[in-house]
């Protein structure tokens, strides 16, 4: 079959909204992970696993069975939803705000993960080393821990955003398919698959093809760089 070269402008809306929800998407996962990833890189706690666990739950359950619990709970019937509306406040399923929340949620694994294996390769041995200097916590966290996590950060960047472009089942379920509203790249693909435009479809699974392809290569520079600095 002919593969049409041109994008619609549906198709290019649907491209600019997934890359919004992206960087959305990451800007908050890097600030919500720092602090999980470091909690759970350096707690004893006995929840720590129970913890550890639930972080990683999206990255086995079927992203459907997330999106549906989602928009039952942020529902016009679920507890999120009810106490939502006794406040004034809208309700997130099919708007942009939906798709943010779940995709944070979604993609969360991919921003701690990353993060929680950086914290943990670099010991503790810097942090005491700036104690002795009378670094405060606070401050030795700044100067030392993170400049040593910046391929973490990277990688967990990385993966974060990718992630979040590339999803489907939870933008679905959640947010529907409104075009301009929460109609993104992987649900305009279904979109034209289900009008059998399959040229389209073609264009823009290409697309997302380069685009996976390139994710894979920048991690692949990023992690070859930190065995460098390592060795």
């Amino acid at each position: 079959m002919p593969v049409t070269p041109m994008l619609s402008a549906q198709d290019w809306d649907a491209i600019g909204l997934s890359l919004r929800l992206a960087a959305s998407t990451t800007a908050i996962l890097l600030l919500l992970a720092t602090p999980l990833a470091w909690w759970l890189a350096h707690t004893r706690s006995r929840v720590r696993a129970l913890v550890g666990a639930v972080v990683a739950l999206p990255l086995v359950l079927p992203p459907t069975v997330l999106g549906f619990y989602l928009l039952v709970s942020l529902g016009p019937q679920g507890w999120v939803g009810q106490a939502m509306q006794s406040m004034g406040w809208g309700l997130l399923p099919f708007s942009f705000g939906g798709l943010l929340l779940g995709s944070v949620i979604y993609s969360l694994p991919f921003a701690v993960q990353p993060l929680q294996h950086a914290f943990e390769s670099m010991g503790r041995r810097p942090l005491e080393v700036a104690a002795t200097l009378r670094a405060s916590p606070w401050a030795a966290f700044w100067r030392v821990a993170l400049p040593l996590a910046r391929p973490g950060y990277v990688s967990a960047a990385i993966l974060s955003f990718a992630h979040t472009v590339g999803e489907f089942g939870v933008v679905l379920m959640l947010g529907g398919n409104i075009p301009g509203q929460t109609q993104v790249v992987s649900t305009q693909i279904y979109g034209h698959v289900e009008a059998m435009a399959y040229g389209q479809a073609h264009a823009l699974s290409l697309g997302m093809v380069l685009f996976a392809l390139l994710v894979l290569l920048a991690l692949g520079l990023v992690q070859r760089r930190q065995r460098g600095v390592l060795a």
